[in-house]
């Protein structure tokens, strides 16, 4: 037979995402002021970025990276374990360790990064890794990665999770979360899965990317939400491209598992530190976050106007009390539709479809921001509900 060519295959793939509504082309961002946005020279408010607390144009924020720029230059180098760790890197760590209450931290550039190189280098072939379905692809991918055994529970059920960590009693064992799921916005049930992993000695890991920041007190995420420590989630992983408003991720752990991370994960050891002045702007936003609680509050004031007028207009939406506020709606068609509506009405809600989330759940992820008005979370509303009903669903 002939040798298959990657471009027959590309090609035939990309068809067959047209077909099912399934193609994802860029927009280009070509200004941001806030919320405000302009994409094709329109001017559109922005609902469905990750910026819920404000920070990434924060002023304190792009000084202290202004600043740090102007002595460390803006690369680091070289990774972490050549010459690539600077004081700077040191003094975010030391920070965030005593912030969320963890004896170290580790940086790295990026959420993915973290997670691939957590499961890598903890897990190996025979070692088992339980996971929720709707856990992000990072996650996943790292299980896949380390050659372990990877069983994925149904979305938030604790007990199918134990009877899969009871399935395989050999090797060690790690059952990973997201702490709050990135397309439905809902918690993953903490205390259930810490005790359920101490009772089959396992670890547990949660990723927090949209609940660090976001809720609990100082704003340490979801594992404060239930109350949990560094003993009942011994590791913990903090991606800072979302309340944090920049870029890269907190490793949290203990002295010696963080140690083994360092010197033998693959994605840490071979990949360059992040920038010197990219850790300064994370540590100005820590202090934004510990320091400023109105900032949450003023969220959570705005996710309940959200859902209480979109609830009254009839608009079905997923059960979130988080700044992610997914907008149900089916069909990939559909979904298409309704967010070119709301584009053509001033509003840029991205459509999200399957694989990103399960087949026939297409939905628009309304996310919130500190700096939304009431006025601007009304009027998506009203768009929304005009949108919602121009485009019935299939069969309705």
């Amino acid at each position: 037979m002939p040798r298959t060519r990657l471009i027959d295959r590309v090609q035939a793939a990309r068809a067959e995402r047209a077909a099912h509504d399934a193609l994802r082309p860029r927009r280009t961002i070509e200004a941001r002021d806030g919320v405000q946005v302009r994409v094709g020279g329109r001017a559109l408010v922005n609902f469905c970025g990750n910026d819920y607390l404000g920070l990434s144009q924060h002023l304190d924020v792009v000084a202290a990276f202004q600043e740090a720029s102007a002595h460390h230059g803006v690369g680091s180098g070289a990774s972490a374990l050549v010459c690539g760790f600077s004081a700077e890197h040191a003094a975010l760590e030391r920070e965030a360790a005593e912030w969320m209450g963890y004896p170290r931290a580790l940086l790295f550039g990026s959420g993915y990064l973290a997670n691939l190189a957590v499961l890598q280098s903890l897990l190996g072939p025979g070692d088992l890794c339980v996971q929720d379905k709707r856990n992000h692809a990072c996650l996943i991918d790292g299980a896949r990665l380390a050659g372990c055994e990877l069983s994925r529970y149904p979305h938030r059920d604790a007990e199918a999770a134990l009877r899969q960590l009871m399935a395989q009693a050999d090797g060690a064992a790690l059952l990973a979360t997201d702490g709050v799921f990135s397309m439905d916005g809902d918690l993953a049930p903490l205390r259930d899965l810490a005790m359920l992993s101490r009772s089959q000695e396992a670890s547990l890991y949660v990723d927090d990317a949209h609940g660090a920041g976001v809720i609990g007190p100082e704003g340490r995420g979801s594992v404060a939400v239930a109350n949990l420590s560094a003993s009942d989630v011994p590791l913990l992983v903090v991606p800072m491209g979302k309340a944090f408003g920049g870029q890269g991720a907190l490793l949290f752990g203990s002295d010696a598992l963080l140690g083994h991370v360092a010197e033998t994960a693959r994605p840490y050891v071979y990949s360059t530190a992040p920038p010197p002045a990219m850790a300064a702007a994370m540590r100005a936003s820590l202090r934004l976050i510990r320091g400023e609680p109105w900032r949450r509050a003023k969220l959570a004031s705005l996710m309940m106007r959200f859902r209480r007028t979109a609830l009254r207009a009839g608009i079905a939406l997923g059960e979130s009390y988080t700044p992610i506020q997914p907008v149900l709606l089916g069909d990939n068609a559909r979904a298409l539709a309704v967010s070119a509506q709301l584009r053509d009405n001033g509003y840029l809600v991205a459509a999200i479809r399957p694989p990103t989330v399960p087949e026939g759940q297409a939905r628009l992820r309304v996310t919130l921001s500190v700096l939304h008005s009431d006025a601007q979370v009304d009027g998506l509303v009203e768009a929304l509900a005009r949108a919602c009903a121009a485009f019935e669903p299939v069969g309705a």
